[in-house]
């Protein structure tokens, strides 16, 4: 992860425990604000619009708007299994795409959900005695602090957002959250 992320998500941390408030609570506000935006958007846009993906330029084997939502969720699900000691409790696919059985805008719309449901459960269990425990990698061998992982959920999220913003402007669709 960027060294400048995991600052910042030290920082952030850092600021909510000085606030009075536990991790728990810090990662779960934050999540939910992170929650909010994607889930909008996703619902914003039109589900004709689902497969869209650019095709010009350097965008050429991009994702589509709904692999990015599902990857998003894939991801969160890896995350929150790692944070909770779990197997992850749904199939990857191919390139932490999420289930290739999710066809509609329905289904995205719901494995994203579910999955913001689920992280939500891992990241309410994190305790300040945990956070610099160490659980196991879920995107490779061994172990990593508890911290980092619980972070990536709030920016790994982001970095697909605005991904699919992006879709989004261009098919004509102001995300809620610029409105």
């Amino acid at each position: 992860m960027n060294k400048h992320l995991l600052a910042l998500a030290v920082l952030s941390a850092g600021v909510a425990l000085a606030a009075g408030s536990n991790p728990a609570q810090s990662f779960d506000a934050t999540l939910s604000m992170t929650e909010k935006e994607v889930v909008s958007l996703a619902e914003a846009m039109p589900a004709d619009k689902y497969d869209f993906a650019p095709k010009d330029g350097a965008f050429t084997g991009v994702r589509t708007f709904s692999q990015q939502m599902t990857h998003i969720a894939a991801v969160n699900y890896e995350i929150a299994a790692a944070i909770l000691g779990e197997k992850n409790p749904v199939e990857m696919g191919k390139a932490e795409n999420g289930p290739e059985s999710i066809h509609t805008k329905e289904q995205a719309v719901k494995f994203l959900k579910d999955s913001f449901a689920y992280t939500h459960k891992a990241l309410q269990s994190v305790t300040e005695a945990k956070l610099t425990s160490e659980v196991k990698n879920p995107f490779g061998s061994g172990t990593a602090p508890l911290l980092r992982i619980a972070s990536i959920p709030l920016w790994h999220t982001f970095d697909h957002y605005g991904q699919a913003v992006v879709y989004a402007r261009m098919c004509g669709i102001i995300p809620p959250a610029s409105r």
